[in-house]
C-alpha cells in the first residue's frame, strides 16, 4: 500500500519535499555542531575537576552529537552525489 502511494507522487512534489527535508537536515547539522562545541567545552571543564559519572555522561553527550552529525552528513553527501550523478547523466 505504501509503495503504491510512493509511485503516485509526481516528480515536482517529490523534489519539493526533498528540498524541505534537506533544509531540515541542514538545521539539524547546525544544531548538533553547536551542541558538540558546548558539550566538548563542558567535558573539558569537568575533566579538570571531576572524575566518574559526570565525566562519563559528558562523553556520552559528545558521542551522541557525533553520531547525529555522522548520520546527517551521510545523508547530505548521499544527496549531493545523487544530484551530481543526475547532472552528469543529463550532460552526456
Amino acid at each position: 500500500m505504501v509503495e503504491s502511494r510512493l509511485h503516485q507522487i509526481n516528480k515536482k512534489t517529490w523534489n519539493k519535499w526533498s528540498f524541505y527535508l534537506n533544509i531540515i537536515v541542514f538545521i539539524v547539522i547546525a544544531l548538533f555542531i553547536i551542541l558538540l562545541i558546548l558539550d566538548s567545552y563542558n567535558a573539558g571543564k569537568l575533566a579538570g575537576h571531576v572524575s566518574g559519572d559526570q565525566l562519563s555522561q559528558a562523553w556520552i553527550y559528545i558521542a551522541r552529537d557525533v553520531a547525529f552529525l555522522a548520520i546527517a552528513l551521510t545523508w547530505t553527501f548521499f544527496q549531493l552525489f545523487k544530484s551530481q550523478l543526475l547532472i552528469m547523466r543529463r550532460s552526456w
